[in-house]
């Protein structure tokens, strides 16, 4: 063999050596969860029953201003649960409208004095600025990136000034939502967002995806379109042609509809997006939406049942855990 050629070798064998070093390295702690009330964290190590760090979202709502001992005690068993809490900017249903009100400065003043009260036991407090926009229902029934990007900019501002170690996160887009009269397509707004502020990637340091199977919440986790559990790669892509820099993201909401085709792959699907998918060294955290759920809506993404009990979701991914922690790489 040539001088050159095995140096070339070499050279090949040592990067993918460093690469499967960092492979293996990589183990399930990337897993979180996402809860609707913070009540709810102690069940979180019903599921996570290591004492790796992870990550929990949970929604703050105007309505929650009147519950501080609540919150409190929240960040204190967070801390002591080795749970980083990820909060996100709520304001309140407006059952007229069946829509989330649209925040007023007040509001968001208001919210960001209330986190700022609370001792986070954190350096670093993660806060994603509301949800899903791009949804008309979640933005008091209009389709407005104009009126977003001005309250991302005033909210990442105003939570800055704190100088309390702030991060911000914007809200995550509906990656299967299209064109009509009460959706836009994800990428059509964030054009528009960033159209209107071509330095909106200064206002954030993180980015936020909901990144699910779709269509149906049943796709298989193989898919790597934007409406699959990949869509954060193509969020970032693009991303990165409208910053020129490379953002980490938070998977804040994610996870399969439960039903009999999907139950009976279920664990092999967490597997294979633990080892292919959230591996991504750019994926700092998933918190599969939801823990509780049930009963309602979303009864068939939750991790425990209307009595508590743990679903399908619960043991396919312990399971998956388990197995994929085990790999040799």
């Amino acid at each position: 063999m040539p001088n050159y050629q095995a140096k070339i070798l070499l050279s090949l064998c040592i990067f993918f050596a460093c690469a499967l070093g960092q492979v293996q390295a990589k183990n399930s702690r990337v897993m979180g969860m996402h809860i609707l009330h913070p009540q709810e964290i102690d069940d979180v190590r019903r599921i996570y029953t290591d004492e790796e760090w992870r990550f929990v979202t949970v929604p703050l709502t105007l309505e929650d201003l009147r519950k501080p001992d609540e919150w409190q005690k929240f960040f204190d068993q967070a801390y002591t649960k080795r749970l980083t809490p990820i909060i996100r900017l709520t304001t309140k249903h407006d059952p007229i409208a069946d829509a989330w009100k649209i925040p007023s400065r007040k509001d968001i003043v208001d919210l960001t004095k209330f986190m700022s009260s609370l001792e986070w036991h954190q350096s670093e407090k993660l806060v994603i600025v509301f949800n899903e926009v791009n949804h008309a229902k979640e933005w008091g029934g209009r389709l407005d990136p104009l009126l977003y990007v001005e309250t991302l900019k005033f909210t990442s501002q105003w939570l800055r000034s704190e100088n309390l170690g702030y991060k911000i996160l914007p809200s995550a887009m509906d990656l299967a939502a299209n064109n009509s009269a009460d959706t836009r397509e994800a990428f059509s707004y964030l054009n528009s967002m960033w159209q209107i502020e071509p330095e909106l990637g200064e206002y954030f340091d993180y980015w936020n995806s909901h990144s699910y199977p779709n269509p149906e919440f049943s796709a298989s986790p193989r898919k790597v379109g934007q409406n699959s559990i990949s869509g954060f790669v193509h969020e970032l892509a693009w991303l990165k042609k409208k910053t020129n820099r490379d953002f980490e993201v938070f998977i804040t909401e994610t996870g399969w509809a439960s039903s009999y085709l999907v139950n009976y792959h279920l664990s092999e699907y967490y597997l294979y997006a633990l080892r292919y998918v959230w591996s991504d060294p750019r994926v700092k955290s998933v918190t599969p939406f939801i823990m509780k759920g049930s009963p309602g809506p979303f009864a068939s993404f939750s991790f425990f049942d209307a009595a508590g009990n743990p679903t399908v979701h619960t043991f396919a991914l312990q399971k998956a855990i388990k197995t994929f922690d085990s790999l040799t790489f």
